[in-house]
């Protein structure tokens, strides 16, 4: 099969808002297009119609839910494969399941990609409800070796297809970064406890004493801002960090490129695109061992790792990095040659195998 023959129907959240799932939904859509495939995306976090109807808290999942399942249902009939992004909890049980099982019930072949550094937690709750729903897909797809292996523990057996990063658009500034006195570190992770932005504010407290006029840029946007906000003003250093706010795709690839090095302090993870953005555009990162990271990343080699919840690791893990510029230009090199592993035109063929194999298995499948 060529792309060109394929009749896709993506299910997955858009932006916006942006977030990891959401950016690659929209841009595995735009590159599969751009190659000449059929694509139809239905938007499982599409806006609700009529409007008011988001402001009722006891029926406004309804009110999405319901045309939902009838774009599905429409979708199905008119797809060759159906490729599902799933993650964990709610958004499972009424978005990515229902999709399995109408696919199933159109005959239509379904890969499911699932992605989330919580599925250990999940999979332990729902397995066995997970399970019967995954006997009706074709394929199951993980971005990562951390969730192949999570999925083999619960009886349920993947491939990885990763995560797609665009190299056109993430790149390192004609000119570097060169070192700095006064750096500029990065943070692009969801105002969210699971992605620890609390932790690396108080890691940047620790920097500051050594680089006195260091600052920070904080993208993200929610649930914890204002605790956040209120935390860099406790901690003495909120002249010295910006919250952004969310930033659109453009935007944070020019962020990236302004800065001297990324931080990630995130308590659960999977396989994050923004560590991949930020080796793609140059910066050495200093991140925690969470969920799937050291699957991604080298210690010392790719990134510099520390433990979960240890801002003192990664203050110190930062100054070292910041001040031993072989030790910089090592993990930028090897970030740079890591991230090309990720990009369209490798990903894609592994795709293509996945959608081929699924569609050709599916008179089989059907049968079961």
């Amino acid at each position: 099969m060529n792309l060109t023959d394929l009749r896709l129907l993506l299910v997955g959240p858009l932006p916006p808002p942006a977030g990891g799932m959401a950016n690659q939904t929209r841009q595995l859509a735009e590159l599969l297009r751009a190659e000449g495939a059929q694509v139809e995306v239905v938007q499982v976090n599409a806006p609700y119609r009529p409007a008011w109807a988001g402001r009722i808290k006891g029926a406004r999942a309804l009110f999405r839910l319901l045309p939902y399942l009838a774009h599905l249902w429409r979708g199905c009939g008119r797809a060759d494969v159906v490729h599902v992004m799933a993650n964990s909890g709610w958004s499972w049980h009424l978005f990515a399941a229902p999709a399995v099982w109408i696919a199933a019930l159109r005959g239509t072949p379904v890969v499911v990609n699932y992605r989330g550094g919580e599925a250990d937690a999940f999979l332990q709750r729902t397995a066995r409800w997970v399970r019967p729903t995954l006997r009706r897909a074709g394929a199951l797809v993980l971005p990562s070796a951390f969730l192949l292996e999570v999925f083999a523990r619960y009886g349920m057996h993947g491939r990885i297809v990763a995560n797609i990063i665009d190299l056109e658009r993430f790149h390192p500034a004609a000119a570097p970064q060169a070192p700095s006195a006064d750096p500029h570190l990065v943070v692009a992770r969801n105002l969210e406890r699971i992605y620890g932005n609390d932790i690396a504010l108080k890691a940047f407290a620790r920097i500051l004493k050594r680089f006195p006029g260091a600052r920070l840029s904080v993208a993200g946007s929610g649930p914890e801002a204002a605790a956040l906000a209120e935390l860099a003003r406790s901690l003495g250093i909120a002249g010295q960090v910006c919250f952004t706010g969310r930033l659109d795709r453009e935007q944070m690839a020019v962020l990236y490129r302004d800065a001297h090095l990324m931080l990630n302090a995130s308590r659960v993870d999977n396989m994050p695109n923004a560590l991949l953005e930020a080796l793609a555009s140059g910066l050495p990162v200093v991140s925690t061992r969470a969920g799937g990271i050291p699957f991604m990343v080298k210690d010392r080699h790719t990134a510099m790792l520390v433990p979960v919840d240890d801002n003192v690791a990664m203050a110190a893990a930062t100054i070292e990095v910041l001040e031993d510029q072989v030790l910089r230009a090592k993990l930028v090199s090897a970030g740079l040659a890591e991230v090309r592993r990720y990009q369209w035109t490798t990903v894609r063929d592994t795709l293509l195998v996945t959608y081929t194999e699924t569609i050709g298995a599916a008179p089989a499948h059907r049968a079961t």
